[in-house]
């Protein structure tokens, strides 16, 4: 092929035009040939993190946590909200377009005639990037399920799962013990596998036996603890004491963050961490969309919760908030999510619905959402105090519950990626 892209939005281009069978049961052989023929591989520790929720928020504290050591720390995260480049961080910043144009073109001139789906090439792009950038440790975050994902691949040094629960039907199956399976597959023989689930699916204990990993399991090989003021930390061999809550809110942080300190913990031989790193680290930690508080009035929150687990963990953290008048909720969801039990988590604290469409051929039809949003009309309510509107994305929606919104309301932006990256590129345009 002559004439190959030089920006990175060509380039991205290219790559959705190439509709690669997408078939998800492909395995990973055509992966790991490419990956083999550019010579990939890390020498340095790898992490690798899957989960259905929380994934995103450990690798951001282990990053954290990391920086505030010293370490030059590699990070694959995503999706990505406003540019690409977010899904590829080296020392706490994004890859320039520059350099991953480089490492697209690495991975285009080593495949040959092996299709990719966009998800697999730009993988193996990123973990190149990083491979080659003298990064001290790399974070991978892993995207579907696990044991077929591109990320996978590579052999992790320490392996977490975070949570298993009912996301993807279509690709990972149905029950937890399908999933739990699927998830386990980024285990290896001989190396920490920790999961923070507290009640890990038995299928993925049996997987870690199986192959001989080092299981680390919440409650037993680790825990944690807290009062108002403060937490703790136990792990095997290691205590750490009066730490400050992660800056990121909510529930579930102190799973994801002792699932993180007990990688550090497996790793502290060669990647040595202290206290006051700890602390600093998880005072500041940052990671877009997940309750994300926006400053200014009315309180506004992002949270790409799309799954009934992450929503009951939304609406616990939204009725900790203290009052508001009422709550708009600007909701946009695809169509393969059990939206009935999303739903249901929510309707209790949401009173002015505003429904949009997504910009993806999954989008959920806003028409239907609002049916089943309006037969969940508390029967009190009277005028002015409950409605359903649909729109056609994300930023009218926003638009319209902004304009609506006094200063004692607040408005809660949920339901996908798309429903809060959407948001965010209308503020963002605003701004300008």
């Amino acid at each position: 092929m002559h004439n190959l892209p030089t920006t990175l939005p060509d380039w991205l281009a290219l790559l959705e035009s190439r509709h690669a069978e997408t078939h998800i049961d492909m395995g990973l052989d055509r992966v790991r040939t490419v990956k083999e023929r550019m010579g990939l591989a890390f020498s340095c520790p790898v992490i690798m993190v899957a989960g259905t929720n929380g994934k995103g928020s450990t690798c951001a504290m282990l990053e954290a946590m990391l920086l505030q050591s010293g370490y030059k720390v590699g990070l694959y995260i995503k999706p990505h909200f406003l540019d690409f480049n977010e899904r590829a961080r080296i020392n706490g910043e994004m890859a320039s377009d520059a350099v991953l144009v480089a490492a697209f073109a690495e991975v285009e001139a080593r495949r040959g005639d092996i299709d990719l789906t966009y998800f697999e090439f730009t993988t193996l792009a990123i973990m190149h990037l990083l491979a080659t950038s003298g990064v001290d440790v790399a974070i991978l975050e892993v995207g579907l399920g696990g044991r077929l994902d591109a990320v996978n691949v590579i052999d992790a040094d320490v392996s977490i799962v975070t949570s298993i629960d009912i996301d993807h039907k279509d690709y990972l199956g149905d029950t937890r013990e399908e999933i739990g399976f699927e998830k386990a597959g980024i285990f290896r023989p001989g190396r920490p596998a920790i999961c923070s689930d507290p009640l890990p699916p038995q299928s993925l204990i049996d997987h870690a036996e199986a192959i001989g990993a080092d299981l680390w399991l919440l409650g037993r090989d680790f825990n944690y603890q807290g009062d108002k003021q403060q937490w703790a930390y136990g792990g095997r061999n290691q205590r750490r004491n009066s730490l400050a809550y992660p800056a990121l809110r909510g529930a579930n942080q102190l799973l994801n963050a002792a699932a993180a300190l007990a990688a550090l913990e497996a790793l502290r031989n060669v990647l040595p961490v202290g206290a006051q790193e700890v602390r600093t680290g998880l005072a500041l930690v940052e990671l877009p969309g997940r309750f994300q508080v926006l400053a200014g009035r009315p309180t506004t929150i992002l949270d790409v919760a799309h799954n009934p687990h992450a929503a009951a963990t939304l609406a616990q953290n939204l009725s900790n908030m203290g009052f508001h008048r009422f709550t708009y909720g600007v909701l946009g969801i695809m169509q393969d999510k059990d939206i009935d039990a999303v739903v249901a988590h929510m309707a209790p604290y949401v009173d002015h619905w505003c429904v949009a469409a997504l910009p993806s051929p999954r989008s959920a039809d806003p028409a239907v959402l609002a049916a089943k949003i309006e037969a969940l009309r508390p029967t009190d309510a009277k005028d002015g105090e409950f409605s359903v509107k649909t729109f056609a994305n994300p930023a009218e929606a926003f638009a319209d519950a902004t304009s609506r919104a006094g200063q004692d309301d607040r408005i809660v932006v949920f339901g996908s990626f798309y429903t809060v990256a959407g948001v965010m590129a209308a503020r963002k345009s605003s701004l300008h």
